[in-house]
């Protein structure tokens, strides 16, 4: 076993750590920059578009389930429910296992707005330069994965 790949002590971790840290929140701002330009084409709204975009990976779901998946506030995602419901692309059905929890779910011209949305950005990130291996992309995923994990715990209001 070589030294890269040895588990890091604890110090050298949280610094190349925070290395990852000074990449996701620029990476975060970009991209949501970029979502903002599309809701010109599609007229989706970041919020709304990840209101959607859970529903389309695990379907139906409740608003308080919605935003512990995405770590942001019942509220906000209730709002965001309700722009996205007002525009027709999600609907309110009878949850079985909670009579005043309801279930959110897409509409069909919900399913089409998220398809289009989820193209386009596949078409951008297909232009990912590197030469990345599905290793990387593992070991990416196993890295942010961990960290969200660490703060799983964190009040999101």
């Amino acid at each position: 076993m070589n030294d890269t790949d040895r588990p890091l002590a604890p110090d050298e971790l949280g610094r190349r750590l925070t290395e990852v840290f000074d990449l996701v929140g620029p990476l975060y701002r970009r991209v949501q920059r970029k979502v903002e330009q599309g809701e010109a084409i599609e007229g989706l709204s970041v919020g709304v578009r990840a209101v959607l975009d859970l529903l389309h990976k695990h379907g139906p779901m409740t608003v308080p389930q919605m935003g512990r998946a995405q770590a942001i506030s019942r509220q906000f995602v209730q709002r965001m429910v309700n722009d996205a419901a007002a525009r027709g692309l999600v609907e309110s059905v009878p949850n079985p296992a909670h009579r005043r929890s309801s279930l959110i779910r897409l509409t069909d011209d919900g399913r089409a707005a998220i398809a289009a949305v989820l193209a386009r950005e596949h078409a951008l990130l297909r232009e990912t330069g590197g030469d990345l291996t599905a290793a990387d992309v593992s070991a990416c995923l196993r890295v942010l994965g961990e960290m969200l994990r660490l703060f799983e715990d964190v009040d999101v209001g």
